[in-house]
């Protein structure tokens, strides 16, 4: 089936808009640009849904003009648009848009799982492509969600596992903020652990042995808390110690998430395994995945991510898209409504 996709991804703080060319033996991203909202939530620490929601409206309306969405001939015969989950006002805005343009062109409209479209962004790279094989277990770690997903055909999937609090990303995040490190704090731990000593500090590893395949990083989150705020203020500013503590925070969390995806592993027997998602884009936490399943499972092809589209994209919104329209699965304009709590 050939299609040519228009997407639209406005689900958090980063604007997209793809168009995508695929059929069963290959793919060509023909557009896709992405406008990020970082510097504009980072005065705040964190993102604030409704500064979000207004910058989108301007940005989607930019972005898609220049793809050529608003064309007497648009270049696209399918709107693929993130329904949930997300920040309920934000996603409304790239629905409405999407909603507009299918009434207008009168082309079908597919309401993705913004979830569905971090699994699909690994389907985006073309090696991973040539060796894909099911049944594929996924992590799923962002700075929203934390699952493990058993992936058993294109959108047959079965969550083993999910955080129960806080997500890996959020961890990340938020104790980088509390450091001082500003806003998003995962990529910053991860440059700063690579001078630290991971076993510096025993930070908990939660749920790590409770025999199920949940996280809980609240108490992780918790625990640094209690050691930074015992340390005098000049230690505070040393960039050892500071080294330190990023590279102990890392390693306390890389650990239960590689922990879980063998155990995960050994109960479903993938014949592959991959990572997506934001937090996928740390190169610690690749490899120690990689190491570990080609020691303990090496007949398990793992696959990377893709680089550049790890965090929230359009690219992966229209793989998606996709997937489900070649599975004769769409929605109707009419009636297309966000999810913000939406599951797999």
């Amino acid at each position: 089936m050939k299609a040519r996709i228009l997407s639209i991804e406005t689900s958090c703080d980063e604007t997209s808009v793809a168009i995508l060319a695929a059929s069963k033996t290959a793919i060509r991203l023909a557009h896709h640009e992405t406008a990020t909202q970082i510097p504009i939530h980072q005065r705040y620490g964190g993102v604030v849904p409704e500064v979000a929601a207004r910058t989108h409206v301007a940005e989607v309306v930019s972005l898609l003009e220049r793809a050529g969405a608003f064309a007497k001939r648009p270049p696209f015969d399918a709107i693929a648009v993130t329904r949930g989950p997300g920040l309920a006002t934000a996603l409304r805005v790239g629905i409405d848009a999407a909603r507009t343009i299918a009434a207008v062109t009168d082309v079908p409209i597919i309401g993705v799982n913004h979830l569905e479209g971090h699994l699909a962004s690994v389907w985006l790279v073309p090696e991973n492509r040539k060796n894909w094989k099911f049944p594929l277990l996924t992590l799923l770690v962002s700075g929203g969600h934390t699952e493990i997903v058993l992936m058993k055909d294109f959108g047959k999937y079965q969550v083993l596992g999910r955080t129960r609090d806080d997500a890996a990303g959020e961890a990340f995040d938020k104790t980088a903020k509390l450091m001082g490190l500003g806003y998003p704090g995962g990529p910053m731990i991860a440059q700063l652990a690579v001078d630290g000593d991971p076993n510096a500090i025993s930070f908990p590893r939660p749920m790590l042995n409770d025999g199920s395949f949940d996280f809980s990083f609240s108490g992780l989150k918790s625990a640094v808390r209690r050691e930074w705020e015992l340390l005098p203020d000049a230690k505070k500013k040393d960039s050892q110690v500071i080294a330190d503590f990023c590279a102990s925070i890392q390693q306390a969390i890389t650990d239960v998430l590689v922990a879980k995806m063998l155990a995960a592993a050994k109960k479903s027997k993938p014949v592959m395994v991959s990572i997506a998602g934001g937090v996928s884009a740390n190169v610690h936490l690749q490899q120690r995945l990689a190491q570990a399943f080609a020691e303990k499972f090496p007949s398990v092809r793992m696959l990377l991510p893709a680089k550049g589209l790890h965090t929230d994209n359009a690219a992966m919104i229209a793989a998606a898209g996709y997937w489900q329209l070649r599975n004769g699965k769409k929605s109707n304009w009419k009636t297309l409504d966000s999810q913000p709590e939406l599951d797999l």
